[in-house]
């Protein structure tokens, strides 16, 4: 497909973690406007809307977190109008970019990166005008996953797979702050008051039948502690805060029958809370709920099933699946990183 010059429409994109693609969908009437091939593998998708620029992280040369052939160090930057990549950042002496967040000034774009030989894992800051790097910081733990910046942009709470906590760093003066007790963690989101961030624990399990202990954790950034576990039967990975306040989780949902490196997935469940952690309801998704975003008014959800390869879009205001969209792939895993990017 030919690139477009501008978007003349709100668009959804979503990456194909095996295509290796990012395909954009119009965001009204769900129609392919674009595919765009990237480097392989990628993962996450952060959307600046001031420069109108689309990062993605391109994480291992091939496969993913437990099973890949070697890390990667790029971090793709596209033109998110005319779809067409106009730079790619070597991240080098660093490795393995996973999440990717936006600095609440507008200023910065952080990008966390595995341990190497001589450092933990960390989160590195770059110029969002320059690209180049501004500061490293390290979070203590081997592997950083997803992390969330609170909405004052002094904390970064970084959720670490392997280890057994939560690392809080400041992000002026690159602090390690403190850690919180969390058996393993996948997704993190911080509350759009910043008196939470809720994290996905335990890390990921892919058996069948019940994860004791599996749900979303509420940290009150006040006092640095655990107040609240919202219980699930399976391992949640994402987790979401919409511009309204609610707060999602996408719970994966094993099945029986022949195990993959991923477990046997069945249809996965998004979770929906008010802001306290009280629940509102429940959604049937894609296998493997990886990523969740949501329209720039809070009423639908986007959530990726990366077995599946599809984007279940959510009608929030009825609790109902609206629409499943399929994303092309070549193997295994499919649909991972989305980002909603409003019309200019």
């Amino acid at each position: 497909m030919t690139p477009n010059a501008t978007n003349t429409t709100d668009v959804l994109a979503v990456v194909s973690q095996s295509g290796p693609t990012i395909t954009f969908f119009d965001a009204t009437t769900y129609d392919v406007l674009d595919v765009l091939q990237v480097p392989a593998e990628p993962h996450e998708l952060c959307f600046d809307s001031a420069r109108r620029l689309l990062y993605a992280a391109i994480t291992y040369k091939s496969g993913y977190y437990h099973a890949n052939s070697g890390r990667a160090s790029e971090l793709v930057v596209i033109d998110a109008d005319a779809r067409r990549i106009v730079d790619v950042v070597d991240l080098t002496p660093d490795h393995a970019p996973h999440g990717l967040g936006l600095d609440p000034s507008g200023d910065l774009i952080w990008v966390s990166v595995e341990a190497t030989e001589s450092e933990p894992g960390g989160l590195i800051a770059l110029d969002a005008t320059t690209r180049e790097r501004v500061r490293r910081i390290s979070v203590d733990a081997p592997g950083p996953h997803w992390f969330a910046l609170t909405p004052d942009g002094r904390r970064a709470y970084s959720a670490n797979k392997e280890a057994p906590f939560v690392s809080v760093v400041d992000l002026a003066s690159g602090a390690l702050e403190t850690r919180i007790e969390v058996p393993g963690s996948e997704g993190i989101a911080a509350s759009l008051d910043g008196r939470y961030v809720y994290v996905a624990a335990l890390k990921g399990e892919f058996g069948p039948g019940a994860v004791t202990g599996a749900g979303v954790r509420m940290i009150d950034t006040a006092t640095n502690r655990v107040v609240r576990v919202l219980p699930t039967q399976g391992t949640v990975f994402p987790v979401h805060v919409t511009p309204g306040g609610l707060l999602l989780a996408g719970e994966l949902r094993p099945a029986e029958g022949p195990d993959g490196p991923l477990g046997t997935q069945g249809p996965g469940l998004l979770h929906v809370y008010d802001a306290e952690g009280d629940p509102l309801g429940e959604v049937e998704v894609g296998a493997f709920p990886l990523t969740i975003t949501s329209s720039p008014d809070g009423t639908l959800a986007y959530v990726s099933g990366v077995l599946s390869s599809t984007v279940t879009v959510v009608d929030l205001p009825t609790m109902k699946a609206a629409r499943t969209l399929t994303v092309e792939r070549t193997g295994e895993p499919g649909a991972h990183g989305l980002a909603y990017i409003p019309r200019p």
